[in-house]
């Protein structure tokens, strides 16, 4: 089961991870790209909120259980096909032709803080949940192709602090340094804040899908140029 809900709200296509930690495996990659493309294919979604129905966590990641058995089954090439997927769901949330808004209302961490900064916008609770990129500690680098969207999400000046360091982020640490739009007083005024930015997008699509590729051009080549060459050797995961 990928765990992947999707409804709509006027224009809003409110998408919500539901597998409770919603750690990322090849079946979350496959039900959320699914989940992208039945609203891009929905004319009149005009935005699309990313969220989870978890009260403690948004995403905590790669799901290192199913990573670790595929590593010790010798299964590279479903490791390899999974990384590339992810790289799809990255590259639909900052192409997709309306605003993504991720809407955080828990625990961030990894590939969970990463997926947020694909999307074009964040709101983040400020009484719950902690936003970080632990690899660093964990012996796990960043593809090339992330770097380059997490400092389209993050200044440039939090993000090499927040790479090299581990630490954990609230939300309103996050709102004060730009990273999130908003720190949120609980659940409901969260996605009530996501909800009512959302609104104010009625963007042709045309117009608005061609601002994100420009914007975002030097980003999907890192991700078709330099990606492949750690992945292949399956060379995300380091020991040392």
């Amino acid at each position: 089961m990928s765990g992947i809900t999707i409804e709509k709200q006027g224009g809003t296509a409110i998408i919500s991870m539901s597998n409770g930690e919603n750690r990322h495996n090849p079946g979350f990659a496959a039900g959320l790209l699914a989940a992208l493309n039945e609203a891009e294919a929905d004319a009149s979604v005009t935005a699309i909120i990313l969220t989870s129905t978890d009260p403690k966590s948004f995403s905590l990641g790669i799901d290192i259980e199913w990573m670790s058995k595929a590593f010790a089954d010798q299964k590279l090439d479903d490791i390899r096909k999974f990384m590339y997927d992810m790289n799809e769901v990255f590259k639909k949330l900052f192409l997709i032709p309306v605003p993504t808004i991720a809407a955080i209302g828990g625990h961030a961490f990894g590939n969970g803080a990463i997926i947020s900064c694909a999307c074009d916008f964040r709101f983040m609770r400020k009484d719950r949940g902690f936003f970080c990129f632990p690899e660093v500690d964990l012996g796990i680098p960043f593809l090339p192709g992330m770097i380059a969207f997490c400092r389209k999400a993050i200044p440039e000046y939090k993000f090499l602090e927040m790479k090299l360091t581990g630490k954990r982020y609230g939300g309103e640490e996050l709102a004060a340094n730009n990273v999130v739009m908003k720190a949120c007083d609980g659940p409901e005024d969260l996605m009530k804040s996501a909800l009512e930015f959302a609104a104010t997008f009625a963007k042709k699509r045309g117009i608005f899908g061609e601002h994100k590729k420009r914007l975002n051009k030097h980003i999907v080549e890192i991700m078709e140029k330099e990606d492949p060459a750690v992945i292949e050797p399956v060379g995300l995961f380091v020991a040392n």
